[in-house]
Formats: structure tokens, sequence, C-alpha cells
């Protein structure tokens, strides 16, 4: 805790909310007892200073260690697709991350807006990226975040990538060694890239093909009703749109 304090590697904002807890050692112990573990499913955890949560520093710990392994394999002219939920600092992970990545020379296509898992997945195949980053902790409580990674084919890394990549993470020992860049200076470099309607287009197109029985829906889709629930919201744009074009109107 103390190094997190007073280095200058981490920022008055950290330093400020760990000062604030400096009179209770069992919270201190349970941010530094030990460090988020990536794993199979990326990271995963409460959001707040410490090597025990999710921060920028965890985060940009591991796209350092992602960026790393794309970097070994020769395929960063590929770019990392990027997506996130509605969770809070999703937004800010995402960018950081397209950031931390740009850095290290590798292109990155960032979603305007959250999205679901689904569509990272199609953005991977068709973009035809490296890798895929979804910033989300699926169905844990509000203080949690997390940190997911899809390679090339849009599904979540299996061995031997993941331990690959797990190998990289835990490889950075100092946070110094965590490459960043300005939004503006990877802008301009054609690094950071901003996506979203021109895939919602070809999802949805693609979305349309598996339909089963198009005729049916022509018939009875004006008066069927449909009650749909996201769990974070990340799908309901997509739903609702999806399910208004192919004919339903009572949603």
């Amino acid at each position: 805790r103390l190094k997190w304090c007073e280095s200058d590697e981490f920022d008055e904002e950290t330093k400020k909310e760990l000062l604030e807890i400096k009179d209770k050692p069992e919270e201190i112990e349970d941010r530094f007892y030990k460090e988020l573990e990536f794993g199979t499913a990326g990271l995963r955890g409460i959001i707040g200073a410490g090597t025990n949560r999710m921060n920028k520093y965890v985060v940009g710990k591991a796209t350092q260690g992602l960026a790393n392994y794309i970097l070994k394999q020769g395929t960063q002219n590929k770019g990392v697709a990027i997506s996130f939920d509605s969770r809070r600092m999703s937004p800010e992970f995402s960018k950081y991350s397209a950031l931390v990545l740009n850095a290290n020379g590798i292109k990155t296509y960032l979603f305007d807006h959250l999205r679901p898992v689904p569509e990272l997945s199609f953005a991977v195949r068709e973009l035809g990226c490296t890798a895929g980053i979804m910033i989300t902790a699926s169905h844990n409580k509000p203080q949690y975040n997390g940190y997911k990674v899809y390679w090339d084919d849009g599904a979540q890394i299996i061995s031997p990538v993941d331990k690959g990549i797990m190998d990289e993470v835990k490889a950075i020992t100092d946070y110094k060694t965590i490459r960043e860049i300005s939004e503006e200076e990877a802008t301009q470099k054609g690094l950071f890239n901003i996506i979203g309607k021109e895939i919602d287009d070809r999802y949805i197109e693609e979305i349309k093909k598996c339909v089963l029985n198009p005729e049916i829906i022509k018939q009875y889709g004006k008066d069927l009703k449909i009650v749909y629930t996201p769990l974070h919201g990340a799908g309901r744009e997509m739903s609702q749109r999806i399910l208004k074009e192919l004919g339903f109107e009572k949603i």
C-alpha cells in the first residue's frame, strides 16, 4: 500500500482513495494480499485501488501482457476489437485498454457505445482481428467489473493461447513498463479507431439470415407480444432493433 501511496507510478486519485483507508487494516489487506489473477476468463474483481482490485493499473498490466503476446505472435497488424457493457468504469477501462495496445503499435477498433458480447465476437471475425476484449463482469454484483479476452475465432481464449497470455501478464512486475500514448497521437497514427453503426448493420444482416420461418413472422409478428429484459443493458438496443426490423411491433 505504501508503494501505491508514494510512488509516482500512481495518480493522485488512487493515492487519495488509499489514504482514506489508512486506519482500516482489514480493508488494506483485502486490497493488497494478492494480485488479481489473470485466468482463462481474464480478470474479474471489485472496482477500486489495489493489486486485488479492478483499476486502470491492473487493466493496463493485463493489456500490456496481451500486447506482448500479440507482438510475439507477429499478428499486431490485424488489430484488436474492444467492447464494453454498462458497468461502472467500463467505458474508461475499454478506452485505456485501446490506448495501451496503440502504444505498442497495435491497431484497435473500439465500439462507440456499449454492445453485447456476441457482437464483439462478430466484430473480431468481420474485421479480421487477432483478438478482442470485452469489459464486463457478467452476472457479478454492481461493485465488480471484469476483462475478458477473445481470440481470432471470436471465442474466449483457450489453451495454449490462454497460458501464453497469462505468462506474459505475470512477467510484468513494474507498472512503469506499461506503455501509454495519447488518444490524439494514436488517432493520427491510424491506431485508434471508433466503430459502431457499420458493424451493427452487418451484424443485423447476419442475424436475419438465421431466421427459420420469416413467413410466420409476416403473418403473426404484428400481434405477438414480447417482453424483453436485459441483465446489464448491453443487448437492449440491438435486440429492440432486430425484433422491429423482423416485423415484431409489440415489444
